[in-house]
């Protein structure tokens, strides 16, 4: 019994220290300078996307932070995503039309590259 609440102690502890490093990855990628937002007005799933550049060493890393809506409400979650240089060019260019297939062809094939993207399926 010592061992089951153990182990669950420990995992408890990795979610909790997961949840509160994607929560400073994405303090700190906001805060390092202005990203391009798509508001998307049409969609059921998606309020908005907020693409960011970021250097560091000469070496360039590409963000995307989307805002999922809630149901019966205003308000949205937001989940962060490391993705290609090109991904806010491709999203840009395609999600007026539907920006749920546009997010889940250009950013979703990204979201295990930082682990703090849900698992939609």
């Amino acid at each position: 019994m010592k061992n089951l609440i153990l182990i669950l102690l420990m995992v408890f502890t990795t979610l909790v220290a997961q949840a509160q490093n994607c929560d400073e990855v994405m303090k700190s990628v906001k805060a390092s300078g202005n990203g391009t937002t798509y508001t998307s007005y049409n969609s059921d799933a998606i309020s908005k996307v907020t693409f960011y550049e970021i250097t560091n060493n000469y070496k360039s890393y590409y963000f995307a932070i989307v805002c999922f809506k809630k149901e019966y409400s205003f308000s949205c979650t937001e989940y962060i995503y490391q993705v290609a240089s090109n991904t806010k060019m491709y999203y840009s260019t395609n999600y007026l039309n539907s920006a749920g297939k546009a997010f889940w062809e250009y950013i979703q094939p990204y979201n295990k590259n930082l682990g703090c993207a849900p698992n939609i399926k």
